[in-house]
């Protein structure tokens, strides 16, 4: 029975990076084994265990037989006689299958370190093409490392999508996959990935959709809708925004791919396409409610926010209102990250101010010392038809806050 450190532990360490938790591979044992040392059993599809002491995992060295299509057809095999070099040859990526063992030794069949300091991601095999989640995988490797991709694994993943196998993707796996690529380092290079070997299309088709849009050159320097969208999400990336706004940065534009090209460069009306278009990705891949609430605000109102300077103290507060910024304030706060990103998504336009943020922000602060209790306490007294009650204080209440949002702006 031997334990080796394997995976992202050891291709981290040697990048450099923070390591979070290990990975183990031991060779030579069997489950029956594990359990009488003290591992706890807890894999479902392969016999995987947690160290008595660490909590750490330890998995038994298998391989893997495709016996179906999508990334759930394998048939799993564990046993004392898998090798170290067995288990290592059914991963992905040649980064991924670096192991190191008890003295510190590593262990580099496939010339992963080699590929590391080139800064390539390379496949290991042609079994790479039996599971569509290595087309997302290797897509967010790119975003986090900014490696390219070899050649020959580019047009792997080429084929992999013309044959269908990415379209047997399940939804929660697409956007557990999509999801970890928004934070990486660099997540435009996700999307680009994913272009280049035909997968946005197919996964993402509204965002393929924004490549080769255009707008109009006063407002967007860089012009094209798609290259837009991914300037803002790289934005939102160094600003270290959470994934609620990374998204909504995504989707923020969707409805320009609608747009008819008689009538581009401009896209009247596209927000609330953006938000028609949001919903159905959201419902379609399983995004999380409250990230896909978010998304829905920044899609219907992200112009309006970019118009703050104009709007009246009236157009405020119904703006405020329409994004429950009294209710929920730390989305209010995201939903102008979000708008903040969308600015910035041009060159040149990083570092500038967005002083709209600003402006929304003190409206809000200054309506929300309206004390709507008091409010409604008056008026329960000197209404008696408590049919009409409800309105009179919706209208009391916003009236109230227009003169607050005016005293402050003006």
């Amino acid at each position: 029975m031997k334990t080796y450190l394997v995976g992202g532990s050891v291709r981290d360490e040697l990048l450099r990076l923070p390591i979070t938790d290990h990975d183990y591979v031991v060779v030579g044992a069997t489950p029956e084994k594990m359990v009488q040392l003290g591992y706890r059993p807890v894999g479902k599809d392969f016999p995987v265990f947690l160290h008595p002491q660490t909590q750490e995992q330890y998995a038994l060295a298998r391989t893997e037989r495709k016996v179906s299509r999508g990334y759930k057809g394998f048939e799993v095999h564990a046993s004392p006689e898998v090798t170290l070099q067995e288990d290592l040859a059914r991963r992905d990526l040649t980064i991924n299958a670096i192991a190191k063992d008890e003295h510190g030794n590593i262990i580099d069949p496939f010339n992963g370190v080699a590929d590391l300091e080139a800064g390539v991601l390379r496949h290991i095999s042609p079994a790479f093409s039996e599971d569509p989640v290595r087309i997302l995988r290797t897509a967010r490797f790119a975003a986090r490392f900014s490696f390219r991709i070899a050649p020959e694994t580019l047009t792997l993943m080429n084929e992999m999508v013309h044959n269908g196998e990415v379209d047997t993707l399940v939804p929660e796996r697409v956007w557990q996959e999509i999801a970890r690529g928004l934070m990486e380092y660099n997540p435009s290079r996700m999307f680009y990935t994913l272009r280049e070997c035909s997968a946005l299309t197919r996964i993402m088709p509204e965002i393929e959709a924004l490549f080769g849009v255009p707008q109009p050159a006063h407002a967007h320097p860089e012009i094209d809708t798609g290259v837009h969208v991914m300037l803002a999400i790289d934005h939102a990336a160094v600003k270290k925004y959470s994934l609620p706004v990374r998204f909504a940065t995504l989707t923020h534009d969707l409805g320009k791919g609608t747009t008819p090209p008689e009538e581009w460069p401009r896209h009247i009306g596209h927000e609330n396409r953006s938000a028609k278009l949001t919903r159905d990705l959201c419902e379609r891949i399983r995004v999380p409610k409250e990230i896909r609430n978010l998304a829905l605000l920044v899609a219907r109102h992200h112009g309006d926010a970019h118009r703050a300077e104009t709007l009246t103290p009236a157009t405020i507060a119904n703006m405020l209102q329409a994004v429950d910024a009294y209710r929920k304030p730390e989305r209010f706060n995201a939903f102008l990250q979000a708008c903040a990103c969308d600015f910035h998504g041009r060159p040149g336009y990083d570092q500038k101010f967005y002083p709209q943020a600003e402006r929304l922000y003190q409206a809000f602060l200054a309506a929300k010392t309206v004390d709507a209790g008091a409010i409604a306490a008056e008026l329960a007294k000197n209404i008696a038809d408590t049919a009409q009650l409800p309105l009179a204080i919706h209208s009391r209440i916003r009236e109230a806050r227009i003169a607050k949002i005016k005293a402050e702006l003006i």
